[in-house]
């Protein structure tokens, strides 16, 4: 028993059963909640309270109405998704000694990260949805947006692959005087005293909601802990994913990700049909390909999508901070220019909210979506093979290597 609990704790898991099992999550927790497992519409709404706070009147914003501000960020299952993903991940984090403050030595990292994280905020409002809203869970609620959201932000990544590789934007490298291998630190045996004390003080936190009656706040926290543990252990990035095919051809996060899809497809469509839920469809529009390119970009200059900024912000790493902040001020400006800079009627009021199940029936969907994805695990595959080098590389191609 403890040597299996140390190998849980002392090492990674696999990114494929990860993404299993938060693919078969996420479909539950839709059938609990009615809603889906998201982020970045709580960093719009925690902007628009920051807003509040300084006596700015939101309550004319036509975004703040779509996604509607009741309550706090600590009053909404949103919220606690949010908070639980954060809280999930610095407990394992703790629990297997990873803590550790890091300072990025090129200091342009950190207004590097705020700029990716504001246009990534930026671009996920406009589609409505981050990687998870607009990819992962939208994709097994059949809705056709998130279709056009992953292969606009497979575009936005490869182009924000040629900015981050531009000399101007990686900079003079910074030297250290002397580079002497440090002595091997001590064993840190506080951090696993911490991560038992964090956790056992949010179990009983999600223990009050239930016998409180506020169940749906128990479930969302229980949730969103389950999914940072998740990404912390299976060390999930949607930037990687999309990143490391154009960088180095590497696909293992890419198929991951496609079969933690698939498994939520099969589990969410059972769970739609068993229980007679409506599935959560968003609008299909121009705006969709303009900010899933946008959040391509965005993430890639921040080094991080959503999920991967919030665990690794969680192990210390600093330049996540600015990404963080990056991504709410991001969403919230957008939530401006819906419509006082007329984003709404530009780029969204064309579009149409459509779901395959509506056109196709059931088993249409969920074929259609299966083969989809089999496509893409195919492809990620022949591009793993093919291109270990990244793009303009195939596979055997040593002329072209410098």
């Amino acid at each position: 028993m403890k040597h299996m609990l140390g190998k849980l704790l002392n090492n990674y898991w696999s990114p494929y059963a990860a993404m299993g099992i938060a693919g078969i999550l996420s479909a539950l927790y839709f059938g609990i909640t009615g809603t889906v497992w998201a982020v970045t519409g709580e960093f719009t709404r925690l902007g628009g309270h920051v807003l509040q706070l300084f006596g700015v009147d939101i309550s004319n914003w036509a975004y703040y109405g779509l996604i509607r501000m009741d309550g706090t960020t600590f009053s909404r299952t949103d919220g606690w998704i949010v908070w639980g993903m954060f809280i999930g991940a610095l407990i394992m984090i703790l629990l297997s000694n990873n803590f550790k403050v890091r300072v990025p030595k090129q200091k342009r990292r950190l207004l590097q990260g705020l700029i990716g994280g504001f246009i990534a905020g930026v671009g996920a409002r406009l589609a409505l949805g981050c990687n998870l809203a607009a990819l992962f869970t939208g994709v097994p609620q059949f809705s056709f947006h998130a279709w056009i959201f992953m292969i606009a932000t497979a575009i936005g990544t490869y182009a924000g692959v040629k900015i981050v590789n531009t000399r101007w934007w990686k900079g003079k490298p910074v030297l250290q005087k002397g580079n002497i291998a440090q002595s091997a630190a001590k064993a840190r045996k506080i951090q696993p005293i911490a991560g038992t004390v964090v956790a056992l003080l949010y179990a009983c936190l999600i223990v009050y909601f239930f016998i409180s009656g506020r169940t749906m706040l128990g479930v969302a926290a229980l949730f969103g802990a389950a999914f940072g543990i998740l990404i912390e252990r299976g060390q999930i990035c949607f930037t990687s994913a999309f990143r490391d095919l154009w960088i180095s051809g590497r696909a293992t996060m890419t198929k991951a990700i496609t079969v933690g899809m698939a498994f939520s497809s099969v589990a969410t469509l059972l769970i739609i049909l068993i229980y007679g839920l409506d599935p959560i469809t968003k609008i299909a529009a121009p705006s969709t390909f303009v900010g899933g390119v946008l959040f391509g970009i965005g993430i890639v200059l921040a080094g991080g999508c959503e999920t991967g900024m919030m665990y690794r912000l969680m192990e210390g790493q600093i330049v996540f901070l600015p990404v963080f902040i990056g991504n709410i001020i991001g969403a919230t400006a957008l939530a401006y220019a819906w419509d006082h800079l007329g984003v709404y009627n530009a780029l969204v009021q064309s579009g149409a909210k459509i779901n395959l199940l509506t056109i196709m029936g059931p088993a249409g969907a969920l074929l259609l979506t299966l083969i989809l994805l089999g496509i893409g695990y195919a492809v990620a595959v022949y591009w793993q093979k093919n291109y270990r080098f990244g793009v303009g590389f195939k596979k055997g191609d040593y002329n072209n290597v410098g």
